[in-house]
């Protein structure tokens, strides 16, 4: 690995004493926040450099988005005939202008630094000239601390390696552990603000759960290899994840993917300022519904007794009532297989009940 990564060697290593003479006018040369800005502006540099493959790699997750539902549409098709699948699909992403591998172009482009920058802790810890770090240099560098850990130094290196670097193990085990939960930490949320804010949920793809899985799996990972990881690499890799949430941040609020959350929240605030053109035939159908919604008449409100039978002379009822004669002529005459409903003693339309009196008078 030396032989094939030795040109990137000193490609790193010479940033890293470029930044660390720069750094060494404000602070001594031996100390942490000289050599560790050093490598926080090495990672600065590589993710400026990488922002033209990140764009691709926006564009290029948005593509597979879109295609999820023709994807899937093909593998149902050609289900039993692999080979048929596998044309199908290089066809479409030939139609489409989509390549998968882009969605991985910045992570593959920034991984050999990321080896080049752990080889070359490795051998600042091994006390071992690397690159343009000369003897005195690699002295400086591994003398180096961070919040009290050496730069070189491991979550699990034994307490004589630790001692060796003139710190301690609890010291060294503690810095390691709360940078790996902030990489961990960091990493979860830059994959749960894509999928909360910048993908269409109202499209049910196999690519957003894949997307979800990962939301889990990358966390973890980072938490596994991190404590193999040197204190400078994980300044690193800590760096380049508040970068990548920074980054998509910027890229999610200024330019969304449709239908997603945050795209809803851009149109609202162009809406606000006065800044979004929208449709004449869409905005006339919205005001045509707006007017119908405030010229609507609402029904009456009817009372329990009204709704299951009705009373006389009650708004919205018919009245069948008429002038009371002898023999109750005038008497509402109820439907044949309808109950009469039960009234309120207290209700002063009740109909009049029939009493021995009234008959005997009606007789005579």
């Amino acid at each position: 690995m030396d032989t094939i990564l030795g040109p990137l060697y000193t490609v790193v290593s010479w940033i890293i004493v470029q930044f660390h003479a720069l750094f060494s006018l404000v602070f001594d040369e031996d100390s942490g926040w000289a050599w560790g800005l050093s490598i926080v502006c090495l990672v600065v540099l590589i993710r400026i450099a990488l922002i033209p493959l990140f764009v691709k790699q926006i564009k290029a997750t948005r593509n597979m988005q879109a295609l999820q539902p023709k994807m899937k549409a093909i593998q149902e098709r050609y289900k039993s005939d692999k080979q048929r699948q596998s044309e199908e699909m290089m066809k479409l992403y030939k139609e489409t202008g989509t390549n998968p591998l882009s969605s991985c172009l910045p992570i593959l482009a920034q991984s050999p630094f990321f080896l080049a920058l752990f080889q070359v802790l490795n051998k600042i810890s091994n006390n071992d000239t690397v690159g343009v770090l000369d003897q005195g240099l690699v002295e400086s560098a591994r003398n180096a601390h961070i919040f009290g850990a050496p730069i070189a130094a491991k979550f699990l290196d034994s307490s004589s390696e630790i001692e060796a670097l003139n710190a301690t193990l609890i010291n060294v085990q503690v810095v390691t552990a709360v940078m790996i939960v902030l990489m961990s930490l960091s990493q979860f949320y830059t994959q749960r603000q894509l999928m909360t804010k910048n993908v269409d949920l109202t499209v049910k793809t196999p690519f957003m759960q894949q997307q979800k899985l990962l939301m889990y799996v990358f966390p973890i990972m980072f938490a596994v290899f991190g404590i193999n990881f040197p204190v400078g690499v994980l300044v690193y890799w800590l760096t380049t994840n508040v970068w990548t949430l920074g980054q998509q941040m910027y890229i999610i609020k200024r330019n969304p993917t449709p239908g997603s959350l945050a795209y809803k929240q851009r149109q609202e605030r162009l809406r606000a300022k006065g800044k979004l053109k929208e449709d004449p035939a869409e905005v006339a159908a919205k005001g045509a519904v707006e007017q119908a919604r405030a010229t609507r008449s609402q029904p009456k409100r009817q009372s329990k007794s009204q709704r299951q039978g009705g009373q006389p002379g009650r708004a919205g009822q018919p009245e069948t009532t008429g002038k009371q004669g002898t023999g109750g002529q005038g008497k509402a005459q109820q439907p044949q297989g309808q109950k009469q409903p039960k009234q309120s003693p207290r209700k002063p339309n009740r109909p009049p009940q029939k009493k021995k009196p009234q008959s005997a008078k009606s007789k005579k």
